[in-house]
């Protein structure tokens, strides 16, 4: 059995939780869709744990960001994020988040993080139409930070929700896993607390992170599929 994990955005309470579950499981292997980076204060700490754990990884948009030194075009929230982060990371990691691969095929599982036309910033919307012309039966991604099975004739998708920044509605930590043919998904409650005080400390305004309560995007929108 495979994990699969996507959108840490730098919560290492929420990471740890979720990899201690993973490996309560039982899993072989587990996999991130990517976006280490972005958000929440503990950049470092979460590259580290998935370096540490040799846990293989695609670019997020965010990931991407850090790396090239970029600006999210549409947050500002986000970009006052990837300043602090761009401030505190170290050379390994940087280096690290720009080695990763934007697309990857694992155990016949497609991944990326946004979607297949726009591997690093699309939200996906599965459909027949959509997935017909891929090639594989199985196929993974996140960005969306919003749970979610689709299966249609011979097409499976999973996107695991957010490890860090949950926006369904469901403060848990967000994650799945795959056996080779089906996709569970499953949901852990986290110290939220030690992440927001973690943020505190690094500066930040409780904007930034109290969101983190009700399971949204900071501002407090609720996203949908």
């Amino acid at each position: 059995m495979i994990g699969i994990i996507s959108d840490v955005h730098g919560n290492y309470s929420a990471l740890r939780t979720v990899l201690d579950k993973l490996d309560e499981l039982g899993v072989s292997q587990i996999i991130c869709l990517g976006d280490t980076a972005g958000y929440y204060s503990q950049v470092n700490e979460c590259c580290e744990a998935l370096r540490e754990r040799n846990i293989f990884s695609v670019m997020g948009n965010h990931d991407w960001y850090l790396a090239r030194n970029e600006r999210c075009p549409r947050s500002n929230s986000a970009n006052a994020c990837l300043d602090y982060q761009q401030g505190i990371i170290t050379a390994q990691n940087l280096a690290w988040l720009g080695s990763l691969p934007e697309r990857s095929t694992q155990h016949e599982l497609s991944i990326v993080h946004g979607g297949w036309n726009d591997p690093l910033d699309e939200y996906v919307r599965p459909s027949q139409t959509y997935f017909e012309p891929l090639p594989g039966r199985y196929f993974a991604s996140g960005h969306t930070h919003v749970q979610y099975l689709w299966s249609g004739e011979g097409k499976v998708y999973c996107n695991p929700g957010s490890v860090g920044q949950p926006r369904d509605g469901d403060a848990r930590a967000a994650f799945a896993t795959w056996d080779g043919e089906t996709f569970a998904l499953h949901r852990i409650e986290y110290d939220i607390d030690e992440t927001q005080q973690a943020m505190k400390r690094a500066g930040f305004t409780p904007y930034f992170y109290e969101n983190l309560e009700t399971g949204s995007q900071i501002g407090g929108r609720i996203s949908a599929v």
